[in-house]
């Protein structure tokens, strides 16, 4: 099956469900949101931000802002391009799961009490495992996002677009591929968003002049297979669920 804008699904972990892709559908999209509640206006109307739809367990609706406090992307990149070699100094997480849940549980587990935490620790663990826990954790979110989305669509992925800083990690981006099982397509130049915005200002002074020149700008710089058993992918995910589960309700 296919969506296209407009399309609304019923969703069970209250995934926003509806898709804008292009200008030419944006207002559209725009206004689906905000009909679900997933786009609120302020400053007369003026201005958007965005929301997290009611759930089932929270009497109150949550903003969802995406901040990088005291951290620039410069930071970031090299953060991320550093912690490789020491997740990849270690053959596997030695049992160690790192559950990210600082401001609670996001998509599609849900939990505004949750909060983080390291699980598995032994006298053996290092700090290479800790590193390779906390690579696994981005992975395995996204994985259980996947997941969602293919249990309310009935739409299997067939392969994932990735970019941003968290790209360069290539120990990070084979993972991704493991835990979700299909292939993960790094681009050539993983700015997406400076990316985008360069687009749009040669569109704007005639540089292209059309959307559809931009196609010719995507170049695929690696595509990342699963590898892994599926028996060590079911392990992994599993004690991943353990985690998650003695991080619910932490502060409640």
């Amino acid at each position: 099956g296919e969506m296209t804008v407009g399309d609304v699904l019923q969703s069970e972990t209250a995934l926003a469900t509806q898709l804008g892709f292009n200008r030419s559908t944006i207002r559209e999209a725009i206004r689906l949101l905000e009909q679900n509640g997933l786009v609120g206006r302020r400053g007369g109307g003026k201005k958007l931000f965005v929301t997290v739809p009611q759930q089932r367990d929270v009497s109150q609706r949550l903003r969802a802002t995406m901040i990088l406090n005291d951290v620039t992307f410069h930071e970031l990149w090299e953060v991320m391009a550093a912690i490789e070699p020491l997740a990849a100094s270690v053959p596997d997480n030695g049992g160690v799961y790192l559950v990210p849940a600082f401001s609670g549980l996001g998509a599609p587990h849900w939990d505004p009490w949750a909060r983080g935490l390291i699980a598995g620790l032994t006298r053996g663990s290092s700090a290479g495992h800790i590193a390779r826990a906390a690579l696994e954790s981005i992975a395995l979110q996204v994985a259980d996002v996947l997941d969602a989305m293919k249990a309310d669509s009935g739409i299997r992925v067939t392969s994932l677009r990735v970019d941003g800083g968290a790209a360069v990690n290539n120990t990070l981006m084979q993972m991704q591929a493991d835990f979700s099982g299909v292939p993960v397509v790094r681009p050539q130049v993983f700015e997406t968003t400076a990316l985008g915005a360069a687009f749009l200002a040669g569109l704007a002074v005639g540089v292209w002049k059309t959307p559809a020149d931009f196609d010719a700008s995507w170049q695929v710089d690696r595509t990342f297979e699963p590898q892994m058993k599926k028996a060590d992918v079911e392990r992994i995910r599993g004690g991943w669920e353990k985690a998650l589960e003695r991080s619910r309700g932490w502060a409640e």
